[in-house]
């Protein structure tokens, strides 16, 4: 081993990896100590934001609007049916009201509460307890009544696809019925002839009798039988 070599592995040994532990670990230790943020799927503008800065009523109402918005978005966003929202399916006016309550208002409802707390330099709660000017309700309040709103909302779009598709269940129920259990309005038969089935009737017994000792007919059982075991 040269000296080279022998310097290179002394720099790895004891230069190079005690300082990547040392970054590792304060990493881990970061992680592990850092606040619990915010984290939903149909609004992730709201992932900065410590989940402890927030009260439990308006965490239950965000849980709510995340489950709720996200139904709402595959119902009026993905209507090809194929599992996904992409540049195939058509964009109509309630999906984009309800993607722009989730992306702008939501956010911007609970950035313009927590700004309230920072206002707030005696830590005394202002947003919970102080009513606003000329109203009255607190700052909690207000944000309450937002997401109330917005909530609401979501729940009658929820309620009435559930009745727009119950109908087509139905509709598709009474078509169904009418379709299979009345064939006979849907095929139309022809009925045999009453002549021409007397004519055939006693062209088939004439030739019976003239060829009775030489011919064979088939059975409706598929035997074979002599034609004069046929009683006429």
């Amino acid at each position: 081993m040269t000296q080279m070599t022998a310097m290179f592995v002394m720099f790895v040994l004891y230069g190079l990896l005690p300082a990547a532990g040392l970054y590792l670990g304060y990493r881990g230790i970061k992680k592990v100590t850092a606040p619990k943020m915010l984290e939903y799927k149909v609004m992730p503008q709201l992932g900065y934001i410590p989940e402890k800065s927030l009260p439990d009523d308006v965490k239950t109402a965000l849980d709510q609007i995340n489950t709720k918005g996200e139904k709402l978005r595959v119902m009026y966003g993905d209507t090809n049916n194929d599992g996904k929202i992409d540049d195939k399916d058509t964009v109509n006016e309630t999906y984009i009201m309800i993607q722009n309550l989730m992306d702008r208002h939501v956010p911007q409802a609970v950035a313009d509460y927590r700004r309230l707390h920072d206002l707030d330099v005696t830590d005394n709660a202002l947003a919970d307890t102080t009513k606003i000017k000329h109203s009255n309700v607190t700052g909690k309040e207000a944000l309450l009544d937002v997401l109330k709103t917005i909530n609401t909302q979501f729940d009658d779009l929820l309620n009435a696809s559930y009745h727009q598709d119950g109908q087509k269940l139905l509709a598709t129920n009474r078509y169904l019925q009418k379709r299979f259990d009345n064939p006979a309005n849907n095929t139309e038969f022809q009925k045999p002839d009453s002549n021409a089935s007397s004519n055939a009737s006693s062209n088939v017994s004439s030739n019976a009798s003239s060829d009775v000792n030489i011919q064979a007919i088939e059975s409706p059982t598929g035997e074979n039988v002599s034609a004069k075991d046929i009683k006429l």
